[in-house]
């Protein structure tokens, strides 16, 4: 039988203290609310009462549940007064010497059968357990910000843990109808784990002026569907908690470079730039403790039209495939009013891509997002052909072909040579270099990178990719062409994975060495990335979606090219693609899909 909670404690009543008082009450559990001060009890009082007020204003909480709710609170300045509660939950900041002097009083006055736990987010749990006398009884409960409406809660169990308490702990989280994950004590658990090490390395990306914050956020929203950017989520953490947990995961978790926060970080921290808390971070806030963004000195101006910044006018496309990047592309441009000139190897090719753009314009007008008329638009815009010499008076030539550097560069040697001066030669290549594209012409300021994601009718994002030859006016054009598509252009330099990517899959790999080195399972994972970040898949199932071996492909190139330690592909991945496990597509990857 797992024992009955009747009263908890939870010490600390700083936003996420204050946020698991309100967990708990919501639930019918008496709590004893602790802080060091009576300033600081009212702040948490002030908290709660904000929160549920919002909940009744939403009509997702009733005014007399609220009040029943608040009842159940015992406001109390200092330790003693937890003397008979059933489980205590620490809450404080993430010092390790903090901690472990709160847990040596909380020994003395808890009764000998209490629990003590720690919300720690990335400090080591073993650690503050040696402070008592009972590191049997000691565990980890690590809650997700918001606590009332993040579903996730990490439970980290030392190499001492009872299994009874894990037990124990575990039913409290199903009665709390939160979503659990057991785990051992490692740095970082599994969320933070994987998560800071992508906002550590989109800092160095802003650091480095390889793009703005803007772009970086727009990228990881748009082109995976984030609900925040890095950057904006490191204001909404706090600089200085960022700073504690990778400081803490580096010197943790074997020293892995790729934690080791970016400098940026300590001297945004050192100035008191600390986020939304301070009102300024990375962008800057209406005031303290605001989500409200206001303009700054980094703010982009807007120019007042499309060719108001240098761009060239464009009026008819050429698009060069034929597989599903080609066939959306030409979908896009078509319904944004360009004239298309649609160019494949050989008539039979060019038969199918008609059909594809024919058969997804006709789902867009039974769903109701297309006219007829504009259909029919659309497809008379567009002109069939097996021959490059097609392109000669085209103003924008988009080149989807296959990801294969050879036989890019043997196009746009042939572009080079049939399209008129002026022209922009643009590449959709999501890996390869462009500059080795640019330079097989004799053009290189009219060549740049524009990356559609799949599939491109739906996808907003649209990489922008400069090469140190790219002109001012080639950006200028390709930012106008983007925006006239409707779609969110996005500029950066020509490196390995541009933005998305480069983000994106060194954090794919690092869920797989989590995997390979037994820490968890990938059910356990991917629910800690979806109810614990709000990400929209798993790392497990978007890596068999994507294919382990694209995965694979680009993992080699961002290690290549940067020569990362940490961006080494993960073996567990190389020896699933080399037997045959690509995920979706064959059938099994991570997961067998034969089976549903």
């Amino acid at each position: 039988m797992a024992r009955e909670f009747t009263s908890v404690g939870v010490v600390g009543l700083g936003t996420m203290g204050a946020g698991i008082v309100e967990v708990f009450a919501r639930n019918g559990i008496d709590v004893v609310a602790v802080e060091i001060s009576a300033a600081a009890v009212e702040r948490g009082r002030a908290t709660l009462t904000g929160s549920t007020d919002r909940a009744v204003a939403k009509g997702k909480l009733a005014e007399a549940d609220r009040d029943a709710l608040l009842a159940r609170v015992d406001w109390q300045v200092g330790l003693d007064a937890l003397h008979s509660v059933d489980l205590v939950i620490e809450a404080v900041p993430e010092h390790l010497d903090l901690k472990q002097r709160i847990f040596a009083e909380l020994d003395r006055v808890c009764k000998p059968e209490a629990i003590l736990a720690t919300n720690t987010s990335s400090l080591s749990v073993t650690e503050i357990s040696v402070a008592t006398t009972r590191p049997n009884q000691v565990i980890g409960i690590h809650f997700f910000n918001p606590a009332p409406v993040m579903k996730l809660v990490e439970v980290v169990r030392t190499v001492v843990t009872s299994a009874d308490v894990v037990a124990d702990v575990e039913a409290l989280c199903e009665r709390l109808g939160k979503v659990d994950v057991t785990i051992s004590d490692r740095a970082g658990f599994i969320a933070n784990a994987l998560l800071f090490g992508y906002l550590n390395h989109a800092v160095s990306m802003f650091e480095s002026r390889y793009a703005t914050r803007e772009d970086i956020d727009a990228a990881m929203k748009l082109g995976c569907g984030l609900p925040m950017g890095p950057l904006a989520l490191m204001d909404l953490i706090g600089l200085d908690t960022a700073y504690e947990i990778l400081d803490t995961m580096y010197r943790r978790g074997g020293r892995d470079r790729r934690h080791a926060p970016v400098p940026l970080i300590k001297q945004m921290v050192t100035a008191g730039l600390l986020g939304r808390k301070s009102g300024r971070g990375f962008y800057t806030y209406e005031r303290p403790g605001s989500p409200v963004v206001v303009p700054d000195e980094h703010t982009p101006v807007t120019t007042g039209g499309a060719l108001a910044d240098g761009a060239r006018a464009i009026a008819k496309v050429g698009i060069v495939g034929s597989g599903t990047m080609a066939t959306g592309i030409i979908e896009v441009f078509a319904k944004a009013g360009y004239e298309v000139i649609s160019v494949t190897r050989g008539a039979e090719k060019s038969a199918k891509v008609c059909e594809a753009v024919k058969t997804s314009l006709n789902k867009g007008v039974v769903r109701g997002k297309l006219s007829e008329e504009d259909r029919d638009a659309a497809l008379g815009r567009v002109t069939w052909s097996a021959t490059l010499d097609h392109l000669a008076d085209v103003d924008l030539v988009v080149e989807a072909v296959v990801e294969e550097l050879s036989v890019k560069k043997a196009l746009f040697a042939s572009l080079d040579e049939i399209c008129k001066p002026g022209v922009v030669l643009a590449t959709t290549t999501s890996s390869l270099p462009v500059i080795d594209v640019a330079m097989a012409t004799q053009r290189p300021a009219d060549v740049v990178g524009l990356h559609f994601f799949n599939p491109a009718p739906i996808m907003p994002l649209v990489e922008i990719v400069q090469t140190i030859r790219t002109s001012a006016e080639t950006s200028a054009t390709a930012r106008a062409v983007c925006a006239a598509l409707g779609k969110t252009g996005v500029v950066c330099g020509d490196r390995s994975g541009f933005i998305v990517n480069a983000l994106l899959f060194p954090y794919l790999n690092d869920a797989v060495k989590m995997l390979e080195a037994s820490y968890s399972t990938a059910d356990d994972i991917d629910y800690a990335m979806k109810l614990g970040c709000g990400y929209p898949m798993g790392p497990f199932e978007l890596l068999d979606v994507v294919g382990l071996d694209v995965s694979l492909a680009i993992q080699r190139e961002l290690y290549l090219e940067l020569r990362e330690p940490g961006f080494a592909p993960a073996p567990l991945l190389e020896h699933l693609v080399t037997a045959g496990y690509l995920g979706r597509k064959s059938g099994r990857g991570f997961r067998d899909h034969t089976k549903r």
